[in-house]
């Protein structure tokens, strides 16, 4: 499958342009903070959060999918091997590069689904079959539109479980271990889902910092609301955005808010920026009139 590492290199004198390939690079502000994601969501963010001090590690060739189905385990389990795989074995030139200690994961829709299984949350079996076998009166009428791209699974969940293997869903208590690293402080699921497959007390479990960003009319992934109202950690962010829908990642306007929050929310946690707070406090955003801090359902 491949990856792409983007990390800060030495510009030759006569370039002008924003990124090169196989560049020297440059050690000076060493070692940076990981990013982790996928190289489709790498290509919108990439180059400017390693602008920012930050290196990223992204895993190529992943990307959406018709329904849910091997790959909510696949993906996050592949960047979690990519990363385990640079911090033991560095590409040659790349060593003293990279801050393990001091990890993060990002990514849009299917990727932050990735991301937000990497904040500590727990698959819930009990939870999601009887999600897609019923229809509880709270959630019925936000999952419209998701039930036949997430319930598929029940129908194959034995095969399911035996594919992502007894390393993670051995347990004593019924919940799946949880898909992250000890060096992974916080991540930033943009437009994410999965709250079927975590539910209330498995979200409890989430213990890195999380931001959501989340369209208001986002009619793909209603859930964001629900899934950083049961997040169990202090350390919680929700930005909605009004007047967008989920396709608001192809709007560069709003990439580039985007990109803002994500540096400055990693600045935060990866890089002990507290000059950056005020990047992501509530006077901040609500000084914008098209983003509301928390859900726009509050008012």
């Amino acid at each position: 499958m491949g990856i792409t590492i983007w990390y800060p290199a030495i510009k030759p004198d006569d370039f002008t342009g924003t990124s090169l390939i196989d560049a020297q690079p440059d050690l000076a502000g060493a070692p940076y903070a990981v990013i982790l994601s996928s190289t489709k969501n790498a290509s919108y963010f990439g180059s400017h959060l390693v602008t920012r001090g930050f290196v990223i590690i992204s895993v190529n060739r992943i990307d959406t999918y018709m329904h849910w189905d091997e790959n909510m385990v696949d993906q996050p389990l592949d960047l979690l091997f990519a990363l385990d795989q640079v911090r033991s074995n560095p590409p040659q030139g790349l060593e003293g590069l990279f801050d393990f200690e001091h990890v993060g994961a990002m990514g849009y829709s299917f990727d932050g689904y990735n991301a937000l299984a990497m904040s500590g949350a727990r698959i819930d079996p009990e939870h999601y079959l009887l999600a897609c076998s019923s229809k509880p009166a709270d959630e019925a009428s936000i999952f419209t539109l998701t039930r036949p791209v997430q319930c598929p699974l029940a129908d194959t969940w034995n095969a399911f479980s035996a594919h992502a293997g007894q390393s993670l869903t051995a347990s004593t208590d019924g919940l799946w271990q949880p898909m992250t690293d000890p060096g992974i402080r916080a991540v930033m699921p943009l437009a994410p889902d999965g709250w079927r497959l975590f539910g209330e007390r498995r979200m409890a479990a989430a213990d890195r910092a999380v931001m959501i960003l989340v369209a208001e009319n986002d009619e793909i992934y209603p859930e964001d609301i629900l899934i950083y109202e049961n997040l169990g950690t202090p350390d919680r962010y929700l930005i909605s955005i009004a007047g967008k829908d989920h396709m608001m990642i192809f709007d560069y306007s709003y990439v580039l808010r985007m990109k803002h929050f994500a540096a400055a929310f990693f600045g935060v946690y990866l890089q002990g920026r507290q000059d950056y707070d005020q990047y992501v406090s509530q006077d901040f955003v609500e000084s914008y009139p098209d983003l509301h801090w928390g859900a726009l359902s509050d008012e």
